[in-house]
């Protein structure tokens, strides 16, 4: 199984958990617990960060049942738990459909 796969598997059955700093961003961004359960049953790889100081994660992009694009940075699935770093909205003029760095 894939990554994002296994990221998903553990998303579905409620085997995450929010970062003090994606909490606070999900409430000022307006994203909930549902949107980010709907953008990651879609989503896509968009960066790696194997190397990252609070341990391996990855960027995914995915989009809300309503359509909403959404970044969620979250934990590689080593835990039990997948940690969800941080969250947000991408901006399009940082990016490419949503998923793509711009240089």
């Amino acid at each position: 199984m894939s990554l994002i796969g296994e990221i998903q598997e553990k998303i579905e059955g409620e085997q995450f958990e929010f970062s003090k700093h994606a909490v606070d961003q999900s409430m000022i961004r307006y994203i909930s617990v549902q949107d980010v359960r709907e953008a990651i049953a879609a989503a896509e790889l968009s960066e790696d960060y194997p190397e990252d100081k609070y341990g391996p994660s990855r960027l995914l992009s995915g989009r809300t049942k309503a359509g909403r694009p959404l970044h969620i940075q979250c934990s590689y699935p080593i835990r039990p738990m997948i940690k969800i770093v941080t969250l947000y909205e991408p901006d399009s003029a940082r990016w490419i459909d949503f998923k793509t760095r711009r240089s």
